[in-house]
């Protein structure tokens, strides 16, 4: 025995029969089987997307660029190793012997017979006290001795160059400073600064990190700006640094150096 469709477009002909079919009941009934396979197919798309929402949204995060963090570490430099009193100075130079008296006695040379003349020889006592040479020369031994080249494979004496390198502040033996210590420097800045009408309109505080080189007779040069802030406060700093007394210079192998310095200067606004 087959099922009986109750719901089928025939059955509801004859439920419906000789009865008002305009009625509602006629309708739902006639379009339920349509609405229901909508209804389980949406639901079922509904229950999918739901099902893979988490995928697609991990999919989405990988093709996104992830965010960089920089991370700020902060170096702490060690001083330079001491200058070791054992280690010896280099050996003096030794000047060169005084001037020696000199004795012809020039090398043999092939002539024709009638430029030949005929010269004694110098005698085995006279090169006992003279050197041998090309001409008969009297020296002078309390005479100047003057060097024209280099003589011998012994030392020779370096000549005198102006150390001009630019050293950094951390690897020098004795580091540049302010005269009185750096409290007096900061004491110079806040007496010299005049904060800019700009960077007080606009409320603009920081640092502006700067650059110099503390030169040999303690002259500051070379006055770069690092990282800016704005606002006036730039050429405020480049301006007070140019009109700083001079500093202690520093210091490698007992002379005065070419040292590279950095330093920020605050501005700040009081309330």
């Amino acid at each position: 025995m087959s099922k009986l469709d109750l719901f089928n477009k025939e059955w509801l002909d004859v439920v419906f029969a000789k009865k008002n079919k305009a009625y509602g009941a006629y309708e739902l009934r006639k379009e339920n089987g349509a609405n229901t396979t909508r209804a389980l197919l949406m639901a079922s798309a509904v229950f999918i997307f739901l099902f893979l929402l988490p995928k697609i949204i991990s999919l989405i995060k990988g093709q996104m660029p992830e965010e960089v963090v920089v991370k700020q570490t902060e170096v702490v430099m060690q001083a330079p190793p001491p200058v070791d009193p054992k280690t010896p100075p280099p050996p003096p130079v030794e000047p060169p012997p005084p001037k020696t008296d000199q004795i012809k006695f020039p090398p043999p040379i092939v002539k024709p017979d009638n430029q030949v003349r005929d010269e004694d020889p110098p005698q085995i006592e006279q090169l006992k006290a003279a050197d041998p040479g090309q001409k008969t020369v009297e020296g002078d031994p309390g005479a100047d001795i003057v060097v024209t080249g280099p003589v011998g494979e012994g030392p020779k004496q370096a000549a005198v160059v102006e150390d001009t390198k630019v050293y950094d502040f951390v690897s020098i033996e004795t580091q540049p400073g302010f005269p009185g210590g750096m409290d007096k420097f900061y004491a110079f800045l806040q007496k010299t600064v005049r904060y800019p009408p700009m960077a007080q309109e606009n409320n603009i505080q920081g640092k502006v990190f700067m650059s110099f080189v503390v030169e040999k007779d303690g002259r500051l040069t070379d006055i770069k700006v690092e990282r800016k802030l704005g606002g006036g406060t730039d050429e405020e700093a480049i301006r007070v640094l140019k009109a700083s007394p001079k500093w202690t210079p520093g210091i490698q192998n007992g002379k005065p150096v070419r040292v590279k310095y950095n330093i920020p200067i605050s501005f700040t606004l009081s309330n």
